[in-house]
Protein backbone atom coordinates (compact mmCIF):
# COMPACT_ATOMS: atom_id res chain seq x y z
CA UNK A 1 0.00 0.00 0.00
CA UNK A 2 1.64 3.35 -0.83
CA UNK A 3 1.76 6.02 1.31
CA UNK A 4 -0.54 9.25 -0.16
CA UNK A 5 1.40 12.01 -1.49
CA UNK A 6 0.29 14.70 0.84
CA UNK A 7 1.44 13.04 4.02
CA UNK A 8 4.88 14.26 4.75
CA UNK A 9 7.49 11.87 6.66
CA UNK A 10 7.02 13.59 10.14
CA UNK A 11 3.01 12.46 9.73
CA UNK A 12 4.07 8.96 9.18
CA UNK A 13 5.74 8.24 12.21
CA UNK A 14 3.16 10.16 14.80
CA UNK A 15 0.41 7.31 15.69
CA UNK A 16 -2.12 6.62 13.43
CA UNK A 17 -5.62 7.01 14.74
CA UNK A 18 -8.91 6.04 12.60
CA UNK A 19 -11.40 8.57 11.89
CA UNK A 20 -14.03 6.48 13.47
CA UNK A 21 -12.27 6.48 17.00
CA UNK A 22 -14.79 7.89 20.20
CA UNK A 23 -13.02 8.80 23.46
CA UNK A 24 -14.61 6.48 25.99
CA UNK A 25 -16.27 8.14 29.01
CA UNK A 26 -14.42 5.73 31.89
CA UNK A 27 -10.75 7.55 30.58
CA UNK A 28 -12.07 10.75 32.64
CA UNK A 29 -13.12 8.77 35.35
CA UNK A 30 -10.22 7.42 36.04
CA UNK A 31 -8.14 10.73 35.34
CA UNK A 32 -10.66 11.80 38.12
CA UNK A 33 -10.28 9.07 40.25
CA UNK A 34 -6.26 9.32 40.32
CA UNK A 35 -6.20 13.10 40.72
CA UNK A 36 -8.54 12.43 44.06
CA UNK A 37 -6.10 9.63 45.26
CA UNK A 38 -3.40 12.25 44.71
CA UNK A 39 -4.83 14.79 46.61
CA UNK A 40 -6.01 12.65 49.58
CA UNK A 41 -1.89 11.33 49.83
CA UNK A 42 -1.49 14.91 50.11
CA UNK A 43 -4.16 15.76 52.81
CA UNK A 44 -2.53 12.62 54.56
CA UNK A 45 0.69 13.84 54.49
CA UNK A 46 -0.19 17.11 55.72
CA UNK A 47 -2.16 15.83 58.86
CA UNK A 48 0.99 14.16 60.42
CA UNK A 49 2.61 17.79 60.24
CA UNK A 50 -0.41 19.07 61.93
CA UNK A 51 -0.68 16.75 64.83
CA UNK A 52 3.27 17.41 65.17
CA UNK A 53 2.61 21.32 65.10
CA UNK A 54 -0.49 20.65 67.89
CA UNK A 55 1.94 18.80 69.83
CA UNK A 56 4.71 20.73 69.86
CA UNK A 57 2.23 23.51 71.26
CA UNK A 58 0.73 21.49 73.98
CA UNK A 59 4.53 20.69 75.13
CA UNK A 60 5.44 24.74 74.86
CA UNK A 61 2.48 25.53 76.96
CA UNK A 62 1.46 22.34 79.15
CA UNK A 63 -1.29 22.27 80.99
CA UNK A 64 -1.08 20.44 84.59
CA UNK A 65 -3.57 17.23 85.49
CA UNK A 66 -6.38 17.94 88.03
CA UNK A 67 -5.19 16.27 90.91
CA UNK A 68 -5.93 16.59 94.63
CA UNK A 69 -3.72 18.60 96.70
CA UNK A 70 -1.64 16.66 99.10
CA UNK A 71 -2.48 17.06 102.42
CA UNK A 72 0.30 18.23 104.51
CA UNK A 73 0.46 18.40 108.35
CA UNK A 74 0.83 22.24 108.49
CA UNK A 75 -2.26 22.24 106.85
CA UNK A 76 -4.46 19.53 108.70
CA UNK A 77 -6.26 21.09 111.04
CA UNK A 78 -8.06 18.79 113.41
CA UNK A 79 -11.40 19.84 115.04
CA UNK A 80 -14.26 18.60 117.76
CA UNK A 81 -17.96 18.44 116.42
CA UNK A 82 -21.19 18.49 118.46
CA UNK A 83 -20.81 14.70 118.91
CA UNK A 84 -17.20 14.80 120.12
CA UNK A 85 -15.48 13.41 117.19
CA UNK A 86 -12.59 14.81 115.61
CA UNK A 87 -12.73 15.61 111.74
CA UNK A 88 -9.84 16.53 109.61
CA UNK A 89 -10.05 20.41 108.37
CA UNK A 90 -8.06 20.99 105.41
CA UNK A 91 -7.27 24.80 103.87
CA UNK A 92 -7.96 28.69 104.84
CA UNK A 93 -10.69 28.29 106.85
CA UNK A 94 -9.16 27.94 110.20
CA UNK A 95 -6.76 30.76 109.26
CA UNK A 96 -9.90 33.31 108.19
CA UNK A 97 -12.13 32.11 111.39
CA UNK A 98 -9.35 32.60 113.74
CA UNK A 99 -8.68 36.33 111.92
CA UNK A 100 -11.97 37.35 111.62
CA UNK A 101 -12.44 36.55 115.68
CA UNK A 102 -9.87 37.99 116.78
CA UNK A 103 -10.33 41.18 114.83
CA UNK A 104 -14.45 41.42 116.48
CA UNK A 105 -13.24 41.02 119.87
CA UNK A 106 -10.38 43.84 119.36
CA UNK A 107 -13.19 46.12 117.88
CA UNK A 108 -14.99 45.30 120.45
CA UNK A 109 -12.48 46.55 123.14
CA UNK A 110 -12.04 49.54 121.14
CA UNK A 111 -15.61 50.44 120.75
CA UNK A 112 -16.18 50.12 124.48
CA UNK A 113 -12.92 52.49 125.31
CA UNK A 114 -14.24 55.31 122.86
CA UNK A 115 -18.14 54.86 123.41
CA UNK A 116 -18.74 52.67 126.96
CA UNK A 117 -22.09 51.22 126.30
CA UNK A 118 -21.78 49.98 130.32
CA UNK A 119 -21.55 46.10 130.87
CA UNK A 120 -22.57 44.97 127.56
CA UNK A 121 -19.68 44.28 125.46
CA UNK A 122 -17.39 43.46 128.72
CA UNK A 123 -19.64 40.76 128.92
CA UNK A 124 -19.04 39.65 124.95
CA UNK A 125 -15.47 40.40 125.58
CA UNK A 126 -13.78 36.42 125.63
CA UNK A 127 -16.41 34.69 123.97
CA UNK A 128 -14.43 34.70 120.31
CA UNK A 129 -11.52 33.41 121.73
CA UNK A 130 -13.40 30.80 123.14
CA UNK A 131 -15.24 29.98 120.35
CA UNK A 132 -12.53 29.78 118.26
CA UNK A 133 -10.70 27.07 121.20
CA UNK A 134 -14.64 25.12 120.57
CA UNK A 135 -14.21 25.20 116.51
CA UNK A 136 -10.88 24.58 116.19
CA UNK A 137 -8.28 23.99 118.93
CA UNK A 138 -5.39 24.84 120.92
CA UNK A 139 -3.43 26.49 119.14
CA UNK A 140 -5.95 28.71 116.78
CA UNK A 141 -6.95 30.30 120.68
CA UNK A 142 -3.45 31.17 121.24
CA UNK A 143 -3.20 33.02 117.81
CA UNK A 144 -6.51 34.45 118.15
CA UNK A 145 -5.46 36.08 121.33
CA UNK A 146 -1.86 37.19 120.29
CA UNK A 147 -3.32 39.12 117.14
CA UNK A 148 -5.93 40.45 118.94
CA UNK A 149 -3.73 41.76 121.25
CA UNK A 150 -1.41 42.98 117.95
CA UNK A 151 -4.30 44.44 116.77
CA UNK A 152 -4.76 46.90 119.73
CA UNK A 153 -1.23 47.50 120.49
CA UNK A 154 -1.19 49.16 116.51
CA UNK A 155 -4.92 50.78 117.44
CA UNK A 156 -4.23 51.88 121.69
CA UNK A 157 -0.89 51.77 122.31
CA UNK A 158 0.84 48.61 124.08
CA UNK A 159 -1.05 49.41 127.18
CA UNK A 160 -4.51 48.69 126.73
CA UNK A 161 -3.61 46.11 124.71
CA UNK A 162 -1.96 44.51 127.84
CA UNK A 163 -5.06 45.30 129.73
CA UNK A 164 -7.24 43.47 127.13
CA UNK A 165 -4.88 40.22 126.82
CA UNK A 166 -4.42 40.11 130.56
CA UNK A 167 -7.65 39.12 131.93
CA UNK A 168 -9.79 38.99 128.68
CA UNK A 169 -8.01 37.16 126.29
CA UNK A 170 -6.31 34.44 128.99
CA UNK A 171 -9.88 34.28 129.82
CA UNK A 172 -11.27 33.19 126.82
CA UNK A 173 -8.72 30.32 125.87
CA UNK A 174 -9.40 29.22 129.80
CA UNK A 175 -12.81 29.13 129.08
CA UNK A 176 -12.77 27.73 125.74
CA UNK A 177 -11.11 24.91 127.23
CA UNK A 178 -13.01 23.90 130.16
CA UNK A 179 -16.19 24.18 128.19
CA UNK A 180 -14.24 21.77 125.25
CA UNK A 181 -13.83 19.35 128.28
CA UNK A 182 -17.70 19.95 129.17
CA UNK A 183 -16.60 21.23 132.44
CA UNK A 184 -19.03 22.10 135.36
CA UNK A 185 -20.22 25.76 135.50
CA UNK A 186 -19.42 26.06 138.95
CA UNK A 187 -15.74 24.82 138.26
CA UNK A 188 -15.45 27.38 135.03
CA UNK A 189 -16.90 30.12 136.77
CA UNK A 190 -14.53 29.85 139.90
CA UNK A 191 -11.51 29.68 137.92
CA UNK A 192 -12.46 32.19 135.84
CA UNK A 193 -13.76 34.46 138.62
CA UNK A 194 -9.88 33.88 139.95
CA UNK A 195 -8.35 34.88 136.65
CA UNK A 196 -10.55 38.15 136.03
CA UNK A 197 -9.41 39.05 140.07
CA UNK A 198 -5.59 38.30 138.99
CA UNK A 199 -6.63 40.71 135.85
CA UNK A 200 -7.65 43.62 138.06
CA UNK A 201 -4.78 43.24 140.60
CA UNK A 202 -2.75 43.22 137.42
CA UNK A 203 -4.34 46.26 136.05
CA UNK A 204 -3.42 48.26 139.52
CA UNK A 205 -0.31 46.93 139.81
CA UNK A 206 0.50 48.09 136.16
CA UNK A 207 -0.69 51.05 136.49
CA UNK A 208 0.35 52.37 139.67
CA UNK A 209 4.25 51.67 138.27
CA UNK A 210 3.25 53.77 135.44
CA UNK A 211 1.73 56.34 137.20
CA UNK A 212 4.92 56.34 140.05
CA UNK A 213 1.74 56.26 142.55
CA UNK A 214 0.58 53.34 144.72
CA UNK A 215 -2.95 53.30 143.79
CA UNK A 216 -3.98 50.48 145.94
CA UNK A 217 -3.05 51.89 149.11
CA UNK A 218 -5.44 55.04 147.39
CA UNK A 219 -7.94 52.48 147.04
CA UNK A 220 -7.69 50.81 150.13
CA UNK A 221 -8.14 54.35 151.57
CA UNK A 222 -11.43 54.91 149.51
CA UNK A 223 -13.04 51.35 151.22
CA UNK A 224 -11.78 52.61 154.94
CA UNK A 225 -14.12 56.09 154.19
CA UNK A 226 -16.71 53.97 152.87
CA UNK A 227 -16.72 51.55 155.75
CA UNK A 228 -17.12 54.28 158.31
CA UNK A 229 -19.89 55.99 156.16
CA UNK A 230 -21.58 52.85 156.24
CA UNK A 231 -20.93 52.19 159.94
CA UNK A 232 -22.51 55.53 160.95
CA UNK A 233 -25.86 54.98 158.90
CA UNK A 234 -26.56 52.25 160.48
CA UNK A 235 -25.46 53.69 164.04
CA UNK A 236 -27.91 56.77 163.25
CA UNK A 237 -30.59 53.62 162.35
CA UNK A 238 -30.41 51.66 165.07
CA UNK A 239 -29.66 48.65 163.83
CA UNK A 240 -25.77 48.73 165.32
CA UNK A 241 -24.58 50.00 168.67
CA UNK A 242 -22.25 53.18 168.94
CA UNK A 243 -18.65 51.92 168.71
CA UNK A 244 -19.77 48.28 168.51
CA UNK A 245 -17.28 47.80 165.67
CA UNK A 246 -14.78 50.05 166.60
CA UNK A 247 -12.15 51.58 163.73
CA UNK A 248 -11.42 48.98 161.06
CA UNK A 249 -7.68 48.09 160.45
CA UNK A 250 -5.87 48.33 157.12
CA UNK A 251 -5.77 44.47 157.30
CA UNK A 252 -9.43 44.32 157.64
CA UNK A 253 -10.28 46.95 154.90
CA UNK A 254 -7.45 45.19 152.22
CA UNK A 255 -8.86 41.52 152.89
CA UNK A 256 -12.22 43.32 152.59
CA UNK A 257 -10.97 44.64 149.43
CA UNK A 258 -9.71 41.02 147.69
CA UNK A 259 -13.65 39.75 148.53
CA UNK A 260 -15.41 42.36 146.50
CA UNK A 261 -13.04 41.93 143.54
CA UNK A 262 -13.04 38.23 143.56
CA UNK A 263 -17.12 38.28 144.49
CA UNK A 264 -17.46 41.38 141.22
CA UNK A 265 -15.18 38.82 139.02
CA UNK A 266 -17.76 35.60 140.15
CA UNK A 267 -20.48 37.74 138.85
CA UNK A 268 -19.55 38.84 135.96
CA UNK A 269 -18.49 34.81 134.80
CA UNK A 270 -21.37 34.02 135.65
CA UNK A 271 -23.10 36.57 133.16
CA UNK A 272 -20.31 35.54 130.66
CA UNK A 273 -21.95 31.62 131.31
CA UNK A 274 -25.29 33.07 130.38
CA UNK A 275 -24.35 34.68 127.26
CA UNK A 276 -22.04 32.34 125.58
CA UNK A 277 -25.05 29.82 126.32
CA UNK A 278 -27.47 31.96 124.41
CA UNK A 279 -24.88 32.84 122.01
CA UNK A 280 -23.05 30.16 121.37
CA UNK A 281 -25.69 27.52 120.94
CA UNK A 282 -27.02 28.82 117.93
CA UNK A 283 -23.36 29.49 116.13
CA UNK A 284 -22.79 25.46 116.44
CA UNK A 285 -20.80 25.83 119.33
CA UNK A 286 -21.09 22.82 121.70
CA UNK A 287 -20.75 24.04 125.77
CA UNK A 288 -21.94 22.23 128.90
CA UNK A 289 -25.67 22.11 130.09
CA UNK A 290 -26.47 25.13 132.83
CA UNK A 291 -27.66 23.82 135.72
CA UNK A 292 -31.34 22.96 136.53
CA UNK A 293 -32.12 25.86 138.78
CA UNK A 294 -30.50 28.39 135.94
CA UNK A 295 -32.34 26.55 132.95
CA UNK A 296 -35.62 26.73 135.24
CA UNK A 297 -34.75 30.72 135.90
CA UNK A 298 -34.49 31.34 132.61
CA UNK A 299 -38.03 29.53 131.28
CA UNK A 300 -39.62 31.18 133.87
Amino acid sequence: MSIPPEHSDESASEDWIPDDWIPSAGSDEDQKSEDQKSEDRKSEEQKPEEQKLKKHSAQLFPIPPASEPAISAEATVSTVNETGSHRQVVGPLPLVETAFLASAASLMWLINTYFPPGPLLRILFPLPIALVYLRWNLRAAWMAAAVSGLLLTILLGPTRSIFFVMPYGLLGVQLGCLWRRQASWGFSIFTGGVLVALGSFFRIWLLSLLAGEDLWGYLVAQITQFIDWAVRLLTNWGWIGLGALGQPSMEFVAIAAVIMVLLSSIVYLFTVHLAAWLVLDRLGAAMPEPPAWVQALIEE
